[in-house]
């Protein structure tokens, strides 16, 4: 039986780090996006002055109804629109929403998808191998693990899980399915448990981060992102990010260099510079989820 839940506890992560570093004007204009629960973007509301606007972006509607609950006290200066960051460039564009005086990722999943078995991101509750961050994806984790050989999910768990048992993984992934599909997520951890003892994280934790990954393309999502904000920032505009796993950083710390080594943006202080920022011992303890968060901006200099 699947649980659902109306209403979703939500603790924005890094958030007094990042508003200290994002907010530059606070009568300026702001995109947060990666909407979610609409945190950040509350507070960033609540630390502008009544000038200050933000611009929301989701590809998740469920998030999107969410948010605008969340933030219907600061209508006329929130709007919110249903795309994913890749397209941003166009969403600004038909908005007239630029120059932006600062930018905001905030990457992986929020708490409605992780809490809300229905979406099937978690390994810890039963639910449908779903793991699609918008409805317009037509990929699902279900798909990959039940049609794909067994040489492409191993691939796909090396490249997007850094999993050290990949193979050993998808050999069992296959012979499970050979006689039955796998079609919930407790079906699927208990596939990958079977095989790769338990030492500290769950066993499944890689394997259901990369089958996110390949079903929402979020790597090139983030990639394109990133390259299409920078030309829309004002001149000592900020653009801020937080990740939550290596290959996410990855991508932002090569992508921040190009535009340093360009010229266009630069780091922001010595305490700033190429190193990341990391949540406070407090916060983990409160917050949990917020344990490999990192905080990395840069600001455009032409």
């Amino acid at each position: 039986m699947i649980l659902e839940e109306s209403r979703y506890t939500h603790e924005p992560v890094l958030l007094a780090e990042t508003l200290e570093r994002l907010v530059t004007d606070k009568g300026g204009l702001y995109l947060d996006a990666t909407l979610g629960l609409g945190g950040h973007s509350e507070a960033l509301l609540n630390t502008l002055s009544a000038q200050g606007k933000v611009l929301g972006l989701d590809a998740d509607p469920e998030a999107l109804a969410e948010a605008g609950h969340r933030l219907g006290a600061h209508s006329g200066r929130f709007h919110s629109v249903r795309s994913n960051f890749r397209s941003l460039g166009s969403v600004l564009e038909k908005e007239g929403f630029f120059p932006l005086t600062g930018a905001l990722f905030d990457l992986g999943v929020s708490s409605l998808q992780l809490d809300k078995p229905s979406r099937g991101f978690s390994f810890m509750r039963e639910g449908p191998l779903d793991m699609r961050l918008g409805p317009d994806s037509g990929l699902t984790a279900e798909q990959i693990v039940n049609r794909w050989p067994a040489e492409q999910i191993a691939m796909l768990l090396k490249e997007f899980g850094e999993e050290p048992e990949a193979d050993k993984i998808a050999r069992a992934i296959v012979a499970r399915r050979a006689k039955k599909p796998l079609t919930t997520t407790l079906e699927l951890a208990a596939c990958v448990e079977s095989v790769v003892p338990r030492t500290g994280h769950h066993p499944a934790t890689r394997t259901f981060q990369a089958l996110r990954i390949a079903v929402n393309q979020e790597l090139e999502a983030l990639t394109r992102g990133l390259e299409a904000v920078v030309p829309y920032l004002k001149n000592g505009g900020r653009l801020c990010v937080i990740t939550f796993h290596s290959l996410e950083d990855r991508i932002v710390k090569n992508v921040f260099a190009s535009f340093v080594a360009q010229g266009s943006c630069a780091y922001l202080g010595k305490g700033d510079a190429k190193s990341a920022i990391a949540p406070t011992a407090e916060e983990i303890a409160r917050n949990p989820r917020s344990r490999s968060a990192k905080l990395r901006v840069i600001e455009k200099k032409r």
